[in-house]
């Protein structure tokens, strides 16, 4: 005989039926539900709960499209509670999405496949992306190989990403799109290499200009053009020759099948200009060019389209030393050059400027023989004399004991300053050496004849003279011949064979010493000694007389010497 359920019968079939919902068996699961009735916008779910749940329609479709949902059918839910203050249960689509999508998401992310998902949002920093109920974050780095100025058309768009990072602890998700691109053009890029070899001439279409460069797009994958092998004469930037857009045919001049880098060149198929350059531009040969570029250690000259050559800092100039190319010649001038030395195989032309100008102390020389009076200004004054400038651009120099007859070289140097017309004769110039020496005591009234001392001079090495003392220094004698009227100078050391005898103040002005010219210096100006007099005239007496080691004495040859003159 059946029997009533009791109280407890109750609790134990519900108990069974909610799974122990007291603990919270149902909370914080997905759960399957049956749609019961579609109010409004809600669908009213149950779960098998003591009370049934309502949730949005719009948590069943896309932004946009209709839910399609019907009394009876089935669908999965999340239980966030059992029971609310209405005594409802709290369902949700979205979380139940979400809760699927991350376990999805979790073994994709652990065998490293791409995931679809859709950009449906910016952030701080990047874009929100639904990975099918997941939210994620693209980084704005991430977005695309090169920088996207205009994101819009990538929104709402299903596409693949790659996944970087993901905590489900925190709900922080990584993606990128960027990754799947590289990807992609890696194994297209792969594929088209196959088809490519070195030498091969290909038309591309210039997609990038940069200052070292431009990349040219071969039809899906892209070569770098240099600048430098765009075309053999000086190219300052690229979008001299070509600009973005532009087709242009190419040769492929190397692959990097490790990178998959391609390099190209426009010049390669063209002829080249140094061919044969050496026979074109021989040593010694003078040409006019243009200067296409300075730099501080010397200026570019273009000879041709394609053949510079260069001339270095040290060949610009005959008279301007230690200054910048840019004050010399300037960029598009035109100028004569001389070919110094050519080499072909390092496609080098050393050239030079001053070379293709007149030495400007072989033009001194030439118009202003030694013995002719030069003007000019006193450039500068140093310890040793005057720097005057000369016609040409050149310098000449007074020695301080070539500016005035009868007063020390410091008290002459004090005389003079810097920028006075002087006037002044040449007494020699040096081409070689770049050095030109002047004399203005020479034109004092009285002096004596101008090149006396010098080309004119009858005075011969060896020869020993009567010379008059014209000035007394610490350093020597100044000296003047008698009968030639050259000048010179008398050392000190050479005023006597002993150092008593070498005090230069033993001696005064308008003595007249016999002395020996010894040579002349770079200004044929003479140089005498009293000593060299002196040791010629005993060495002429031993000859003569006998010798010490014959048992004569020293004082006995020479005074055989003096009796035989008298």
């Amino acid at each position: 005989m059946a029997t009533n359920p009791t109280r407890d019968d109750f609790a134990a079939l519900l108990d069974e039926t909610l799974g122990s919902a007291a603990d919270g068996g149902f909370e914080g699961r997905v759960v399957k539900g049956t749609i019961t009735a579609i109010e409004n916008d809600k669908a009213v779910i149950d779960v098998g709960l003591k009370s049934e749940g309502r949730v949005a329609l719009k948590e069943f479709a896309m932004p946009g499209q209709p839910h399609g949902l019907k009394v009876g059918d089935e669908v999965e839910v999340y239980v966030d509670r059992v029971e609310n203050a209405d005594g409802e249960a709290m369902l949700s689509r979205d979380r139940a999405r979400r809760e699927a999508a991350w376990d999805k998401l979790e073994n994709e992310f652990g065998e490293g496949k791409r995931v679809e998902g859709v950009i449906f949002g910016r952030v701080k920093g990047g874009f929100t992306v639904d990975l099918d109920g997941a939210v994620a974050f693209l980084p704005g780095s991430q977005v695309d190989i090169r920088p996207v100025r205009d994101v819009a058309p990538l929104m709402d768009v299903p596409q693949p990403f790659q996944i970087l990072k993901m905590d489900r602890r925190r709900g922080n998700i990584v993606v990128s799109r960027r990754a799947v691109l590289e990807e992609t053009r890696a194994e297209q890029r792969s594929g088209l290499i196959q088809n490519l070899a070195e030498g091969q001439i290909i038309d591309g279409v210039v997609k990038n200009i940069t200052d070292y460069g431009a990349f040219v797009d071969l039809g899906g994958i892209d070569g770098l053009l240099h600048v430098t092998d765009m075309s053999y004469k000086r190219v300052n930037h690229p979008n001299e020759v070509i600009a973005i857009g532009d087709t242009v045919k190419v040769q492929i001049i190397r692959i990097n099948q490790d990178t998959q880098r391609i390099s190209l060149g426009m010049k390669q198929l063209e002829s080249d200009p140094w061919e044969g350059v050496a026979a074109k531009y021989p040593v010694g040969a003078k040409l006019r060019g243009t200067v296409t570029n300075i730099t501080e250690y010397g200026a570019f000259v273009e000879l041709e389209p394609g053949i510079e050559g260069l001339v270095h800092v040290s060949e610009m100039s005959w008279t301007k030393k230690n200054v910048h190319p840019g004050k010399i010649v300037s960029t598009s001038q035109e100028v004569d050059v001389l070919v110094l030395e050519v080499d072909s195989d390092k496609r080098r032309i050393s050239l030079g400027l001053k070379q293709a100008q007149q030495n400007p102390w072989e033009a001194f020389a030439e118009k202003h023989p030694v013995g002719s009076v030069v003007e000019g200004e006193v450039k500068n004054a140093t310890e040793f004399g005057l720097f005057i400038g000369l016609d040409g651009d050149v310098d000449g120099m007074v020695h301080m004991s070539d500016i005035a007859w009868g007063i020390s070289g410091e008290d002459a140097l004090a005389l003079h300053r810097k920028g006075e017309q002087v006037s002044a004769i040449v007494l020699d110039v040096d081409v070689d050496k770049e050095r030109i020496s002047l004399g203005m005591k020479q034109l004092e009234k009285g002096a004596p004849a101008a090149g006396g001392a010098a080309s004119g001079s009858s005075l011969r090495k060896n020869e020993i003279v009567t010379v008059t003392v014209l000035e007394v220094r610490d350093g020597g004698l100044e000296v003047q011949a008698g009968d030639d009227g050259a000048t010179g100078f008398i050392k000190r050391s050479d005023l006597g064979r002993d150092r008593d005898e070498q005090r230069p103040d033993r001696f005064q002005v308008g003595q007249k010493i016999d002395a020996m010219v010894t040579g002349f210096d770079r200004s044929k100006k003479p140089n005498f000694s009293i000593k060299a007099r002196q040791l010629a005239e005993e060495k002429e007496a031993v000859e003569q007389y006998g010798s010490s080691d014959a048992g004569a004495s020293l004082g006995d040859i020479l005074g055989a010497a003096l009796k035989a003159k008298q």
